[in-house]
């Protein structure tokens, strides 16, 4: 699948939100454009190629994760590497030519032009209604996931029932071939964006089958849902579309904590994860988080003292994952230890923490009641029950503990309207910069305050 989209649609599809300003051909990519796209087989190869793309290091394959978690960290994790792109997310500090965040941006732009590409053409897919339906049902559902984190991360957060007209992202729906199309557009309100996520992410669960391997199921589409309805404050629905998926999809808690990560094969905790192999994909938080043994830098980011003071409970399995480099004493945490392991991206733990704070800010029990539901998830890392009551800084504390390290940090500092050191949860430092390289090229886009331009 590397091979077919470098040859024959990378200049076609990835040209056009490519970071670069000018394109470079070779003699083999010389195919014409049309052609690529021009049969139901070319067309399932393309979307084989969007999930390869968004599993790259520049998007879930790690990048994307370090940023959210460092730019949310107080006295959690240190950055101890040389990179200066994460640096820059650890002391709130980015500069608008962040090879990290350009990256994040473009890759996702590249993804969405691709499925843009796949659902004008799902007239080609003339096999069966059902694979149509999960063709288009796939790329709706990738196409949602890029816009979500664009717009969370590139945009203010969003606020439950306000009019929340602050700029987003742009919405680029229209697939792109011809590579000397003009690229200008304006910024997208945030609720524009999130409309069409959920629009997307809807229709996907609609019509995707209930199992299909490792590539998004409804499941996928509704853990998807039911994480943008968490982001958004709209916890009845959250809470509804994470009991469909707990009650549903037939995914369940592994056994033991450590089961959940650096897995080969996704787990039965897996509702969706990108896949890595020797061949395809990377394991970028591997890089980052993992000592030299385990095919990491050694300390680029080590767990401090803070992290640990977080939980409750010595026997909390938890609290002692994690290890010592010998190399340079640094605490690394071993969640990412496989440098071939896949990288979840929706697990049932997750769906386990949506439903029991919905439950609880909704005052329901859907499924359980909240503190049964939380005592669930702590007994499998063997840590004591809580007595109760519970509290927002509980259900808040453990999602840092169960979730730490995965990318969720900074989200849930904003969707609680938490402070990052000095920093207020909207303060438009806690935003990614509008790279430089898109301010340059399209002149219709406005840059995030505090950042110029």
């Amino acid at each position: 699948m590397k091979i077919y989209k470098k040859i024959v649609i990378a200049f076609l599809v990835f040209a056009a939100f490519a970071c670069e300003s000018e394109l470079e051909f070779d003699p083999i990519d010389n195919l014409p454009g049309e052609n690529a796209l021009a049969t139901e087989e070319n067309i399932v190869s393309v979307l084989v190629g969007v999930y390869e793309e968004a599993g790259q290091d520049d998007s879930y394959g790690g990048q994307l994760q370090i940023l959210v978690d460092l730019l949310g960290t107080t006295d959690q994790v240190i950055w101890n590497g040389t990179f200066v792109q994460p640096r820059q997310a650890f002391s709130k500090n980015f500069l608008v030519d962040n090879v990290w965040v350009r990256d994040v941006w473009g890759n996702a732009y590249e993804g969405i032009n691709q499925t843009n590409l796949i659902l004008e053409r799902l007239d080609l897919v003339t096999s069966s209604e059902a694979e149509r339906d999960r063709i288009e049902g796939e790329a709706r559902f990738l196409r949602a996931l890029f816009y979500f984190d664009l717009v969370r991360n590139f945009g203010l957060p969003y606020e439950f029932g306000e009019i929340n007209d602050q700029p987003g992202v742009p919405i680029r729906n229209t697939g792109i071939i011809d590579y000397l199309v003009p690229l200008d557009a304006a910024r997208n309100t945030v609720q524009e964006v999130y409309d069409l996520i959920l629009s997307d992410a809807a229709r996907a669960y609609d019509i995707l089958p209930a199992s299909n391997g490792f590539y998004a199921d409804r499941y996928a589409a509704q853990a998807l849902l039911a994480r943008v309805y968490f982001q958004q404050g709209d916890y009845a629905n959250a809470r509804d579309a994470a009991d469909d998926v707990l009650t549903n999809s037939g995914h369940a808690l592994n056994d033991e904590f450590r089961q959940a990560f650096n897995n080969d094969t996704d787990s039965v905790e897996d509702i969706f994860a990108f896949q890595v192999t020797s061949q395809t994909g990377f394991n970028d938080l591997v890089v980052h988080y993992a000592s030299e043994d385990d095919g990491g830098r050694g300390d680029d980011i080590a767990i401090e003292d803070g992290y640990l003071a977080l939980f409750d409970d010595e026997n909390d399995v938890r609290a002692s994952f994690n290890y010592i480099n010998p190399v340079n004493e640094s605490r690394l945490t071993l969640k990412y230890t496989n440098q071939f392991g896949n990288i979840p991206t929706f697990r049932i733990a997750e769906m386990h923490l949506i439903r029991l704070e919905s439950n609880f800010r909704e005052g329901t029990s859907i499924g359980l009641d909240p503190l049964t539901e939380i005592n669930a998830l702590r007994a499998r890392s063997l840590a004591a029950p809580l007595a109760g009551p519970l509290t927002e800084e509980l259900i808040f504390n453990e999602r840092q503990l169960e979730l730490a390290f995965e990318g969720f940090l900074i989200h849930d500092i904003k969707r609680t309207e938490r402070n990052v050191d000095d920093l207020p949860y909207n303060d438009p430092l806690l935003v990614f910069p509008i790279p430089q390289s898109e301010m340059d090229t399209n002149k219709l886009m406005m840059q995030n305050p505090g950042y110029g331009g």
